[in-house]
């Protein structure tokens, strides 16, 4: 008994020998087995039907090695009590394989020979997903799945995982490749800072790295050559293992959250999912922080273990490490789409409405006479950020923008922005620029418009001093719950803005981001207030537009507008032709929804005609539009 129980063992432990390295000897010792371990009858057809390439169609799992069809060799076990009593017959036949295949020594000079390449038993193995993926077979609902990702709904796992078909590398190409990154470092003469366009840059690279490939292993498929070169470049000049998360649009966050454990990404369909990705060595966690801190010309260290930077793409990162964070160091990536969010879009998503769009419109553009100063509140992640991003869209192409932000964020299709980034101390504790050094010089370049990423120090008393003294259209983002908590804030210290100056700020917008049981999360404006003076010891507010969730939209409150009737007031004109002009704006709106327009570049140029030839645009949406919005334009016209 002790003897057989040796004899199955062997053939399984000289199986995982071969797969773990000598993948050259497994193929020459399946090569010899055609010739001769005897076939079934039923089976020869078969096998020269489909031929050897047909191979990885019916593969037969092996842990930890991608998969492999061994289903000439060992028969196919359909229950565990049948998988027992087959052992014995793997093991003969095994055994009759070893008997009639060359010595060990004999195969090692056919990889040498011009027959099939040492790669193709390689490319068979990794055509095959990673032996993780297997796990979820019988359990798992597949989501969605797009290039080499798969969002799976897995039974007793309480958020989706998100899964990336990573390639399987044998031993070989890991070779292959730690040699290709050493050769790539010393003999590559590509300064990566001359390419400042990120798909420039990863294109050069990915040339460069392919020519080395092919000139080291000219045997290698075209599709293995990708994959490899892929790698390198990853791993150079992009985010190691968080690369392809930071390339996938579809993704809001990337967080990682230590060493071996997962690291988690919040999905703009699926909201928070788990990947199959994991850092084992906190030294790979660290060479990512250390290059986006280089990248934007920050440090982080034992002194000061907290980064926040930027990508080039305009990603926000935040990155923490040990002592602060016990469990390794941490990184989360707030990305931006590459095309980012417009009105239009935010009035698809139901944001808010085309009559609020065209108000908030009138009130940016303020006719050219007096624009309103605008501050949008809310909480973490509720959009802020994007809301201010589209109200710049509507400043008039004529005038100065500036922005000041800690991240720079913005991205406004307006030609003459100037953009300005604080910047923390250095080693010695000197040359920080604070949001308020960047207010005061701001207020020495002649600026049209200020706006400011997010306002929460004294900078706040800087702006709203500037508010007070002429400088009207200055834009902010503030964190708050509510329109009087935005008041009490900013009264409050740090901000400190005395009472007297609060009426300078004209308009409120709040925004919250909740979850529906019927959408999910979403994100709403809830209210939209002005300030309509002092009266006493308190800051009076008029609210114009409260949410009603019931109707998932907002609702006029029916309360006149103050910044409406002193805009008429500055321009001679009256409400109800300030009400004319809103029409104007919300049919242009309209138009760009029906027509399918959204991308940043073409809203932008539709909102720059209106302002340099209103009555051409206006004609040009007559004759495209429908039936209704051309008979609109000719009301208003």
């Amino acid at each position: 008994m002790a003897f057989d129980d040796e004899k199955k063992k062997k053939p399984t432990s000289w199986i995982d020998e071969i797969l773990n390295g000598e993948d050259d000897l497994l193929e020459n010792m399946l090569t010899s087995s055609k010739k001769t371990a005897p076939r079934d009858e039923k089976k020869e057809p078969e096998r020269k039907k489909s031929g050897e390439k047909e191979a990885p169609e019916a593969p037969f799992p092996i842990a930890g090695s991608g998969g492999i069809d061994l289903q000439e060799i060992l028969s196919k076990p359909t229950t565990p009590e049948e998988a027992a009593q087959s052992r014995p017959t793997g093991a003969d036949l095994l055994g009759e394989i070893f008997s009639t295949a060359p010595p060990r020594e004999e195969p090692k000079p056919k990889a040498k020979s011009t027959s099939p390449p040492p790669s193709t038993l390689q490319d068979i193995l990794s055509t095959f997903p990673p032996a993780e993926e297997t796990k979820y077979v019988g359990k798992a609902e597949v989501l969605d799945a797009y290039g080499n990702v798969r969002i799976l709904r897995v039974k007793g796992e309480p958020v989706p995982i998100y899964e990336i078909r990573l390639p399987k590398l044998s031993r070989e190409e890991e070779e292959l490749l730690r040699l290709i990154k050493e050769r790539a470092i010393t003999e590559l003469q590509i300064d990566p800072t001359a390419f400042p366009n990120p798909e420039e840059r990863r294109r050069v690279f990915m040339n460069a790295i392919r020519k080395m490939l092919k000139s080291a292993a000219p045997h290698f498929s075209e599709g293995r050559i990708e994959v490899l070169a892929d790698m390198i470049v990853q791993v150079m000049i992009g985010y190691g293992k968080l690369d392809p998360l930071v390339r996938d649009d579809n993704l809001e966050e990337v967080m990682v959250i230590g060493t071996n454990r997962p690291v988690y990404v919040w999905h703009r369909r699926f909201n928070m999912c788990k990947t199959n990705i994991v850092f084992e060595e906190e030294k790979e966690i660290l060479n990512i922080i250390e290059r986006i801190a280089r990248e934007v010309g920050r440090r982080i260290d034992q002194q000061s273990p907290l980064l926040d930077a930027r990508l080039p793409d305009g990603s926000r990162v935040n990155a923490t490490i040990p002592p602060i964070s016990l469990d390794g160091p941490t990184i989360t990536i707030r990305k931006f789409k590459k095309d980012p969010l417009t009105i239009i879009d935010l009035i698809k998503y139901g944001t808010m409405n085309t009559d609020i769009a065209a108000l908030l419109w009138i009130f940016v553009d303020g006719l050219g006479v007096k624009p309103a100063n605008v501050l949008v509140a809310g909480g973490t992640g509720s959009g802020k950020t994007t809301t201010l991003n589209s109200l710049g869209m509507f400043i008039p192409p004529s005038e100065r923008v500036i922005t000041i932000e800690d991240t720079a964020e913005l991205q406004l299709p307006v030609e003459h922005w100037v953009r300005l980034e604080t910047r923390p101390p250095n080693v010695e504790g000197k040359g920080e620029i604070t949001m308020d050094d960047l207010v005061k010089n701001t207020l020495r370049m002649r600026p049209d418009r200020i706006i400011v990423g997010e306002v929460r120090g004294p900078e706040a008393r800087t702006m709203f001093t500037a508010m007070n003294t002429g400088h009207d259209g200055c834009m902010g983002t503030i964190h708050a719950n509510s329109a009087r908590e935005t008041i009490i804030r900013l009264e409050s210290p740090p901000m400190s803005v005395p009472r007297i100056m609060i009426p300078a700020l004209d308009i409120i917008i709040m925004q919250v981001r909740f979850h529906s049981r019927k959408k999910g999360t979403i994100r709403r404006i809830t209210e939209i207030a002005e300030i309509s003076g002092v009266e006493g010891e308190s800051i009076q507010l008029n609210k114009l537009y409260k949410y009603d969730p019931a109707k998932d939209e907002l609702v006029s409150t029916g309360v006149p507008s103050r910044t409406l009737n002193l805009l008429a007031h500055h321009t001679g004109m009256s409400v109800s032709e300030l009400e004319l002009e809103k029409e104007k704006r919300k049919i242009i709106l309209d138009w760009m929804i029906e027509r399918g327009i959204r991308s940043i570049e073409k809203v932008g140029y539709y909102i720059r005609q209106f302002y340099i030839d209103e009555e051409s645009l206006l004609k040009k949406i007559e004759a495209e539009g429908s039936t209704e919005t051309s008979r609109q334009i000719r009301t208003l016209i």
